[in-house]
């Protein structure tokens, strides 16, 4: 019998602390090297400003401070995953963006109770994927509404 498309959930993986993440590659618009930013005033911390990508005020955040990781030096390997939300480009910056897979939605579990230092809201699910294990993303529950309002609304009141 020949698997469906519909039996995998194509996704793009990266890497933060030293750990696998993935999330749908359907909300991807591009991956792009770190760029020059603008700062906001005000903003949470992880809210690391924004940049101007192709005419598009993009608000960026830094995953390892959303998830109160320890900071690190942006390097050579340090990405930025320009993501669709709700109408809205976002930029997620990630120690490194490599590989896009189909993931089996069979090898999907529900989160574990406790995830690291993650919180479980943050988390949809973790993948098993040969030897490896990915830890799949709640995109609506990181990128929360207000946050990015106010960011954008910070922006526009400073030009």
């Amino acid at each position: 019998m020949v698997e469906m498309a519909t039996d995998n959930m194509k996704s793009i993986v990266f890497q933060l602390n030293n750990e696998e993440y993935a999330m749908p590659v359907s909300l991807v618009g591009s991956i792009e090297r770190m760029m020059d930013m603008t700062r906001i005033p005000g903003t949470p911390d992880f809210i690391k400003g924004v940049l101007n990508l192709r005419g598009v005020v993009t608000p960026l955040i830094d995953l390892r401070a959303r998830f109160d990781f320890d900071e690190k030096e942006y390097t050579e390997h340090t990405r930025t995953i320009i993501i669709q939300h709700k109408n809205m480009d976002v930029g997620l910056i990630v120690d490194a963006a490599y590989d896009v897979i189909d993931i089996p939605k069979n090898a999907i579990e529900p989160a574990p109770e406790v995830v690291g230092s993650i919180h479980i809201d943050y988390i949809d699910g973790v993948a098993k994927y040969g030897d490896r294990l990915l830890i799949l993303l709640n995109i609506d529950e990181i990128l929360s509404k207000d946050i990015l309002e106010n960011t954008v609304d910070r922006q526009e009141k400073l030009v």
